[in-house]
């Protein structure tokens, strides 16, 4: 399940439970709106109460990051998960945006939001 609030150029993320790909979908409609109307956009996802994601998720990541990852500014990920962390590091290679990890709320949207 997925969370989504938007607001200028900040969207703000949070995955509970599963991330589908329907909840992907989701996301990236975000992005792409918010881009087209504001310009590179700034991502808050808090993935603290994410428990996985299907296999589709990775993969369409990797391809919506490699079509759109010039329409990121800043993306700020909450999580103390390494696996998570890892993949973070993977999805860097494809964006131009500044992208950093956190492990609380706070510290997070501070920086985004700079």
């Amino acid at each position: 399940m997925i969370s989504i609030e938007a607001a200028g150029d900040l969207i703000n993320v949070a995955v509970f439970g599963e991330f589908t790909l329907a909840d992907y979908k989701e996301f990236e409609e975000q992005v792409l709106y918010k881009s087209h109307v504001n310009g590179p956009v700034n991502v808050l996802f808090d993935w603290r109460d994410m428990l996985s994601y299907t296999v589709d998720v990775a993969w369409e990541d990797i391809q919506f990051i490699r079509k759109h990852g010039s329409e990121f500014n800043r993306i700020a990920i909450i999580t103390d998960d390494q696996w998570q962390i890892w993949g973070v590091w993977v999805s860097n290679l494809f964006v131009d945006a500044d992208i950093r990890v956190f492990n609380n709320y706070d510290d997070a949207k501070a920086w985004v939001e700079a």
